[in-house]
This record gives structure tokens, C-alpha cells and sequence, in this order.
């Protein structure tokens, strides 16, 4: 039995700690160590798989299959790349499927970095149109697009589109869709199954969960779509190291674990913030009068490790984040340790001073809460 055979129809944490996995060789490891290699033997003509580092690598294989496997389950025909940071890998499809004169749509309250992607496509004779992600905003300005780009949940507003809907509009014109799954990662959502032609991630946040890798992909069932995606890669060398390939893969086995503790903590964090009058600009998709929830609940299968919320005023925010002991004040989400961070200090947000992104860590829920409402206590003024 392939490591494939035993994965169609499980569960989600069969699934993930079988992910990938080689078929099993007497006398091996179940999961090969990082494969450390700049070329490969080639004798005669190069015809295997393996010939150039920059090209393969028998760790990212093992990785992307896994991948696959996740985005895609029982799918033929996935194909997954990896890449060494999320941003590479919105990189490769943006700039491997549009030419100057083409038109893109992207959302106006996704990732930060986002308005420098915008300024690198216009300067190359891309028309950039933009739109909010709630209320399915991008459909006003797609007329004529190559390429719809989603971010749901946004980050770090933490508003969702119907994928559905915004899928059907933007084919019946031809225009592609890629899906930016980094928030609710492969457990939570599945653009390909939504109708989406890519599914995109940062591997940084919670699909890997511990925040030592930088690690991105792009996952299709197009392999005429991934062509210039799999050559963009090439062209400009994007490729992860064997040692964070490896990492990752090994991260994936209690992705199930990690991502089911995680969503329960933050969902029991947003119904205390709930009961805060200091609390304002709540948003959580898992809360059952979220805007969010109707539609989140339609396409979602876990809502996230991420809350937002209010504070009356910057000090305030900053009074309570330092407060905090548990949860530390760092720029990224979905790791095991708890963190939180005042989102405006970074400038690139339509966000009030006060504005504050938590990620629910996979601590114990009770020390978490005591910990946030403590740090509230003693940040008022």
C-alpha cells in the first residue's frame, strides 16, 4: 500500500501525519532526512527526475505531495511548488501570469506588502484595480481582469468573500483566480474545492505553526497553469532550503492537532473580548453574529487562530501588550506560543491606533484568558 493509497478518504489528522510520506522500505526512515545537494549523479542524458538543485529536490517532493495532498485531497493532477517565504510564492503567480496591458484585481485590506506588489505591477504596465474584501467588493471593478486576487480571511481585518460566488463571476469572463489560504490554511479551507485555480500560502504561519521557517506555495490542478509558475521559480532562483523543506514537512503530522487547539482558543478569547466595554471593531469568523459567520461557515471548516480587536487608543494598546505574559508582541500568527502586536505600528494598515491582531496559541485556554483579562485590567487608564 503507497503512502497515497492509505491517505485517500481519512480525516484530517490521518491525513496530515501520513501526508507525503514515502512508501515504506525495510530499514529506512519513514520520513527521509533533508536531502543536502547543489546537482546529482547524471550520467548520459538527463532524463530523471533529479539534475540541478535549483531545479528539484527529493525534500521539496516529499513536501509538495504533502501539500497537495492537503489542498487537494483525492484530487488528480494537484501539483504544488514550494517556495522559501509566502511572498515568493504570490510573486510567482502574479508575475507568471500577467503581461503589460493585462489587468489585475486585488484586495485593498489584504497583506501589508501587498501595496508594494502594486506599485512593482503598474511599473511594468500592469493595471492594478482594487477593492475591499467584504461584501464581495472585488466583483464592482473585475470587469476585464486576467487575474482575481483574494485574500480570505483578510489580514488583518478578518473579512470573508464567497469564493463561490466571486469564482463563477470571474470565470464565466476567463479570468483566473488564486486564493491567498494563509489564515485558514488547508484544514480550514480549500480554494481548489471552492473553485479557485491557485491556492497560495505562507507555510510561515500555521501550516508549519512554530515559527522557525519561512516557507511559502502554490498549489494547482492545472499543470498548464503551473508551467510558467514552476519557470518563474527557476528564472529567478525562489527555492526553499532542503533543512526548512524538511521542518516543514515534519510540522505538517500535528497540523490537525495545532489548528483544532488553536481555533477553540480563539474563539473562546473572542467571546471574552466580547464582554469588554474597552472592546470595540471586534472580528472573528467563528463568532455566531460575526459579519463574517454566514458566509465563513459556508466555505470554512476551521475559522482560524486570529482575532482583531480595538482599543481605545494607541498607549492603551501598547499599556496592554506589555502587559501581557503569555503572548508575545511579535509581527506574525498562527505559531503554538500566543502573540499579539499593535498592527499600526508598521503603517501599512487602514487600521485605527488602537488596532490589535491576536493569534491564538495552543496554551491552555483558561491561562490565556486570565492572562488577557489581567493585561486589560492593568493597562486601563
Amino acid at each position: 500500500m503507497t503512502s497515497g493509497d492509505f491517505v485517500t478518504g481519512t480525516g484530517d489528522g490521518t491525513r496530515a501525519v501520513r501526508a507525503g510520506l514515502p512508501e515504506p522500505v525495510k530499514y529506512e526512515s519513514t520520513l527521509p532526512g533533508p536531502v543536502f545537494a547543489a546537482h546529482f549523479h547524471l550520467p548520459g542524458e538527463p532524463t530523471g527526475p533529479y539534475t540541478y538543485g535549483r531545479d528539484e529536490n527529493p525534500t521539496w517532493t516529499l513536501l509538495e505531495r504533502a501539500i497537495g495532498e492537503l489542498e487537494a485531497p483525492g484530487q488528480d493532477g494537484v501539483e504544488t511548488l514550494a517556495f522559501p517565504s509566502g511572498m515568493a510564492a504570490i510573486s510567482a503567480v502574479l508575475f507568471s501570469q500577467l503581461r503589460a496591458g493585462d489587468i489585475v484585481v486585488l484586495p485593498d485590506d489584504g497583506y501589508q506588502v501587498l501595496p508594494l506588489v502594486r506599485e512593482q505591477l503598474t511599473a511594468y504596465g500592469i493595471e492594478v484595480r482594487t477593492a475591499p474584501t467584504g461584501g464581495d467588493a472585488q466583483l464592482e471593478v473585475l470587469d476585464g481582469a486576467k487575474l482575481l486576487w483574494i485574500e480570505t480571511p483578510s489580514n488583518p481585518g478578518l473579512d470573508v468573500c464567497d469564493v463561490r460566488r466571486l469564482v463563477a463571476a470571474a470565470h464565466a469572463q476567463g479570468t483566473l483566480v488564486a486564493v491567498d489560504n494563509t489564515l485558514a490554511t488547508p484544514l480550514g479551507q480549500r480554494p481548489l474545492e471552492l473553485g479557485a485555480d491557485f491556492s497560495v500560502a505562507s507555510g510561515t504561519k500555521m501550516l508549519t505553526g512554530h515559527g522557525d521557517i519561512l516557507l511559502g506555495y502554490v498549489t494547482a490542478l492545472d499543470a498548464a497553469l503551473m508551467a510558467p509558475v514552476r519557470r518563474w521559480r527557476k528564472i529567478v532562483g525562489a527555492i526553499p532550503g532542503p533543512m526548512e523543506a524538511w521542518l516543514a514537512h515534519r510540522s505538517l503530522a500535528t497540523l490537525q492537532l495545532r489548528a483544532d487547539r488553536q481555533t477553540a482558543n480563539a474563539l473562546t478569547i473572542a467571546e471574552t473580548l466580547r464582554e469588554r466595554p474597552e472592546v470595540t471593531g471586534l472580528r472573528y469568523p467563528g463568532l455566531t453574529d460575526d459579519p463574517s459567520y454566514k458566509i465563513a461557515s459556508q466555505q470554512m471548516r476551521r475559522f482560524g487562530c486570529v482575532v482583531s480587536f480595538t482599543l481605545p487608543t494607541r498607549a492603551r494598546a501598547e499599556r496592554f501588550l506589555d502587559a501581557l505574559r503569555l503572548v508575545d508582541d511579535a509581527t506574525s500568527f498562527g505559531g503554538v506560543r500566543s502573540t499579539a502586536e499593535r498592527r499600526g505600528r508598521w503603517g501599512g494598515d487602514a487600521v485605527p491606533e488602537g488596532f490589535i491582531r491576536f493569534s491564538a496559541g495552543a496554551e491552555d485556554p483558561e491561562d490565556l484568558v486570565a492572562d488577557v483579562l489581567r493585561a486589560l485590567a492593568e493597562s486601563a487608564e
